[in-house]
């Protein structure tokens, strides 16, 4: 067996099965970047060959006779980080459309034009916001 296959974490980089990995992205590449072509979603291509290249890795430590422990590891990982942005894009919507449902959004603006702000002040300043608070709100979802 090769060595480069005994360590943590394998090395496709020069196996035919990598290449044939390498080529299974870019073809679900291809389809995300041709939603439109093909009327798909970008999830769908992506989570689907996301999906698949991970069965095909684990084919291959079976084939072989791998160690599963660092792959049933990396899955675990990659499962516990698309939960945790799942749940708080989720949460975060779920504010969003209960401040929207209440007007509160619309309140907003409302007291900013009786201010005396126009449309084009209102979308500098709110641009100026998304600048400086973007930074800090991304931060939250990793």
């Amino acid at each position: 067996m090769n060595t480069t296959m005994e360590l943590d974490g394998i090395d496709l980089s020069t196996h035919p099965f990598g290449w044939m990995l390498l080529l299974i992205f870019f073809i679900g590449y291809y389809f995300i970047v041709r939603e439109d072509k093909y009327h798909l979603d970008k999830s769908k291509p992506a989570l689907f060959i996301g999906t698949f290249m991970f069965i095909l890795i684990g084919g291959f430590y079976a084939f072989y006779g791998l160690n599963f422990i660092p792959f049933k590891r990396e899955i675990i990982q990659l499962v516990y980080e698309i939960a945790e942005i799942f749940f708080f894009l989720f949460v975060a919507m779920t504010f969003i459309e209960a401040l929207i449902e209440r007007g509160v959004f619309n309140a907003l603006k409302g007291k900013l034009i009786a201010k005396g702000y126009s449309y084009r002040e209102l979308f500098w300043i709110t641009g100026f916001l998304a600048f400086f608070i973007s930074p800090m709100a991304g931060n939250l979802a990793t």
